[in-house]
């Protein structure tokens, strides 16, 4: 499979004169819906497109309720998911407390599976 690719120019105002340069930027072929990738695995396993949905909508609940409890979470083929805090510096480690944290995100690193199942992609750029 390609993926295909478009040039995008950028301008660097850093130098003088500005130069613009182009850096190749993904094109899309779409989006691939939770019904979509229910229908792809069941069509792969044993296990019914509704099986593959209730799954797959339980490992969303299950990761985000172990998060909310301070854990990070390893799928070994998937990735890392951990949260990660916004907030506000305070003077002095005394002087921190909970009013300084401002919210939470969540950090994804893909696992080396994953990544090397990428590095076979092949590239078409679109004109």
């Amino acid at each position: 499979m390609s993926v295909r690719f478009k040039m995008i120019p950028t301008q660097n105002n850093l130098v003088s004169p500005p130069e613009v340069k182009y850096y190749p930027c993904a094109v899309s072929k779409g989006e691939m819906q939770l019904d979509d990738l229910a229908k792809i695995i069941s069509e792969r396993s044993s296990m019914s497109k509704a099986d593959c949905y209730g799954v797959i909508m339980a490992l969303s609940d299950v990761i985000g309720q172990v998060l909310s409890n301070g854990n990070i979470v390893k799928i070994n083929s998937l990735g890392t998911f951990q949260l990660v805090l916004q907030g506000t510096a305070a003077e002095t480690e005394d002087a921190l407390g909970k009013s300084n944290v401002k919210g939470a995100k969540i950090s994804y690193k893909s696992s080396k599976e994953l990544k090397s199942k990428i590095k076979e992609i092949t590239y078409k750029r679109m004109r």
